[in-house]
């Protein structure tokens, strides 16, 4: 027999030998039972366990409202469970009982993990921790877990241990109540979403706040401050509106032609909302709409975008029975308070697909925007802005938007991108030469396709109608009152 083989059965007989003697497995198998019982003055197997589920995403609230809670007593501790991956597979509870017969849980130094607490910024959480501590007078043992699908755990928890139920529940309650109004979100701009193992297991990614200014953003005249009133103007006199008796709760709806600028419309709304909670939303996170909502709510004033919220929430005459994600639409945005001062700001390419429940009742969309393709002038205004520092004379800019009609602004980006590339590949300077034949070779009937895929129209010239290039209009349905009109959406 192999001498390596021979030890390690010699060394496996000996161990089992050990579990069925009921000997210690780990020398100080009997600490984790010793500290809990010496701090909480009874034997911990004798006292009920207290779980408190906690979303997985607010582990890192929670976290901080337990280092506050707990350091309010100096003689607090913090220790950690040994056990290897047995512990893992327990509930606190579960440990507790097994440790009567099989003491293998020594103490050992918290688990950590890193969370972003800012688009820049991380914190040392603890993933699994036992906190010792005195609460209202009281010794409380309180173990702190993070959500972990590996074990079957999608929400993290708080396991509470105290020889008082009365103490349990008040300091739960502290944390709830603090978990309202206290999150490392608020004011910030994030995003939902999914996870491997589905939504409950999706995560929050911070975002950098956009810096945009009014001249980042082309649009017809008076249509972006028309849209920046409704969005942001009504939180900034909600103590005006409020003594009058006016909800604060809103809906703006932007819909166009792909490629038109709804995305930058809300990037620069973003950028121009500092210490306003936003909450953004986009393909399969959609489905997390009322997670967004109860957030929104909690971390006010806030912003909820929901990008292409056709896909959710198109008119049931289009499907096949009803859509369990509108539903969730309409409840969040029904559910809020009048006084909750959160905007829902949605946008479409195909208004003419919404269901017509989500937009006839003010309180979920009182104001519709068409961003429609830009104007001739428009068009201009974009190249200058995309083509800043590259020297293209006025004339070729000009030229250039006269030969674009029917375009997007996503179209014109890309044109001053090809042109560099172009001069790129020549060897040479961007010039004016250059961006001639960048747009001769975009219009080209060849490459119809290309300008399609940029969200561009060559059915609409400009001159006016939906899309064409007219200044934009929006459809207001009024802040207090007022359905849309017969024939909304437009055809």
């Amino acid at each position: 027999m192999d001498e390596n083989l021979g030890k390690f059965i010699k060394d496996f007989a000996a161990l089992v030998q050990l579990a069925q003697s009921g000997r210690e497995v780990f020398p100080n198998g009997k600490q984790l039972f010793k500290a809990l019982t010496d701090h909480l003055g009874t034997p911990a197997t004798e006292l009920s366990v207290v779980v408190e589920e906690i979303q997985a995403h607010r582990l890192v609230d929670v976290d901080i409202l337990m280092e506050a809670v707990a350091g309010r007593d100096p003689g607090h501790r913090l220790l950690g469970i040994g056990g290897g991956a047995e512990r893992n597979h327990m509930s606190l509870s579960d440990i507790l009982q097994h440790s009567r017969m099989y003491p293998s849980f020594p103490l050992a130094r918290p688990d950590y993990t890193n969370l972003a607490i800012g688009p820049d910024e991380q914190r040392q959480v603890v993933a699994m921790g036992l906190w010792l501590f005195s609460y209202g007078g009281a010794p409380l043992a309180v173990l702190q877990r993070e959500a972990n699908h590996q074990y079957g755990r999608h929400m993290a928890t708080l396991e509470v241990l105290s020889e008082e139920a009365a103490t349990a529940a008040a300091f739960l309650a502290e944390i709830r109540s603090n978990l309202e109004h206290t999150s490392v979100f608020k004011g910030q701009v994030i995003a939902l979403t999914m996870g491997d193992y589905g939504p409950t297991m999706g995560g929050v990614t911070f975002i950098r706040r956009p810096e945009l200014g009014t001249r980042d953003v082309v649009l017809p005249g008076g249509l972006l401050g028309r849209v920046e009133d409704h969005a942001l103007g009504i939180a900034r006199q909600a103590s005006v509106l409020q003594a009058h008796g006016q909800h604060l709760k809103r809906g703006l709806l932007l819909y166009g032609p792909p490629g038109t600028g709804k995305t930058h419309t809300v990037r620069y709304l973003l950028g121009q909302s500092e210490g306003t909670t936003a909450v953004l939303l986009s393909g399969g996170t959609l489905a997390r709409v009322s997670e967004a909502a109860r957030i929104a709510r909690a971390l006010a004033p806030s912003i909820v975008v929901l990008e292409d919220c056709d896909l959710i929430a198109e008119d049931r005459s289009y499907g096949h029975g009803p859509q369990p994600l509108l539903f969730e639409v309409l409840d969040a945005m029904d559910g809020l308070d009048s006084d909750a001062d959160v905007a829902f700001v949605l946008t479409t390419n195909r208004v003419d697909m919404l269901e017509r429940a989500l937009a006839q009742r003010p309180g979920r969309v009182d104001l519709a925007v068409e961003i429609p393709l830009p104007s001739e002038h428009e068009r201009e205004r974009l190249l200058e802005l995309y083509s800043s520092g590259l020297g293209f004379s006025a004339a070729a800019l000009k030229a250039a938007s006269a030969r674009t009609a029917g375009t997007t602004a996503s179209f014109a980006k890309e044109l001053v991108r090809r042109t560099v590339v172009a001069a790129a590949l020549a060897g040479e300077a961007p010039s004016d030469t250059h961006l001639e034949g960048t747009v001769e070779q975009l219009m080209a009937d060849s490459e119809a396709l290309t300008r399609s895929l940029l969200g561009s129209n060559g059915q609409h010239p400009d001159g006016g109608g939906p899309g064409s290039g007219a200044p934009g209009h929006g459809v207001d349905f009024g802040f207090v009152a007022g359905p849309f009109p017969p024939g909304f959406p437009p055809g």
